[in-house]
């Protein structure tokens, strides 16, 4: 069966901003987290994105520039010869009350759907608490990452049962990849 890892966005692959990510100039790599990716791959793992992005359904940008955002993402990682396969995104704002705006399971269930993946052994890596949930809640392991909001989401104390605890998305590929 594939191996995929699943991961968010913000706060995980690159730098959060309380003001959203609304522009490829605000998009800004955490340090080592392209190079994980790219490791991830080489050691033959199918990498997912699962994003919130209520931005959209909060007007303060539209799909045309999420999309220029995740091309430039795509490019810089593809730059150092790594990849992701998918990126699924919730556009909608929390006022909408979907299925898959995380902490609800439904973007997790599709990807699992798509992929032909069982969630089982899939990590889910977040920095809050609602990656953390909507991973637990779709049956994934749950994996949180001290950039981002981690270290605030960390201190709160109420991580979901089974949470991995790693300092950035390169300390938990390390740790899978000496596992594997």
């Amino acid at each position: 069966m594939a191996r995929v890892v699943i991961l968010d966005r913000d706060g995980v692959i690159n730098e959060d901003s309380p003001d959203f990510i609304k522009s490829p100039d605000d998009w800004v790599p955490i340090p080592g987290s392209l190079e994980a990716i790219t490791r991830l791959n080489q050691s033959g793992y199918r990498v997912v994105v699962a994003t919130n992005q209520s931005g959209i359904g909060r007007n303060h940008f539209d799909i045309e520039t999420l999309n220029q955002i995740h091309a430039l993402m795509l490019k810089r990682l593809a730059d150092l010869g790594g990849n992701i396969e998918a990126i699924f995104f919730c556009p909608h704002a929390p006022r909408d009350r979907c299925t898959c705006r995380k902490p609800e399971p439904g973007m997790l269930l599709e990807i699992a759907s798509r992929m032909r993946v069982s969630l089982s052994q899939t990590p889910m890596v977040g920095d809050s608490e609602r990656d953390l949930i909507a991973a637990t809640r779709a049956g994934a392991l749950p994996h949180l990452v001290l950039t981002g909001q981690g270290a605030t989401t960390q201190a709160k104390g109420s991580l979901p049962e089974g949470t991995s605890v790693h300092a950035s998305l390169a300390e938990f590929v390390d740790g899978l990849l000496e596992e594997s």
